[in-house]
């Protein structure tokens, strides 16, 4: 992929991350934030300490991850 940045080199110091929940967040739930035009960063909630996977939208979706479903825009 000719021009593809490196997710790893985002900056995340500013990013919010959305929960996707079907109910209760109480067990933690997935996070996600968009990082770039077509750059999205995965976390986990109940390991916030863990550096989050970085995606591009292609590959977001080929994992079957869906951005509406958090309420982010494609």
């Amino acid at each position: 992929m000719p021009n593809t940045p490196d997710l790893y080199a985002l900056d995340l110091t500013a990013t919010s991350f959305v929960k996707a929940c079907g109910g209760p967040c109480s067990e933690g739930c997935v996070t996600l934030a968009r990082i770039g035009e077509d750059a999205w960063a995965l976390g986990d909630s109940k390991r916030p300490d863990v550096q989050p996977l970085r995606f591009s939208t292609e590959e977001l979706s080929v994992a079957g991850i869906d951005p509406t479903r958090f309420g982010l825009p494609i």
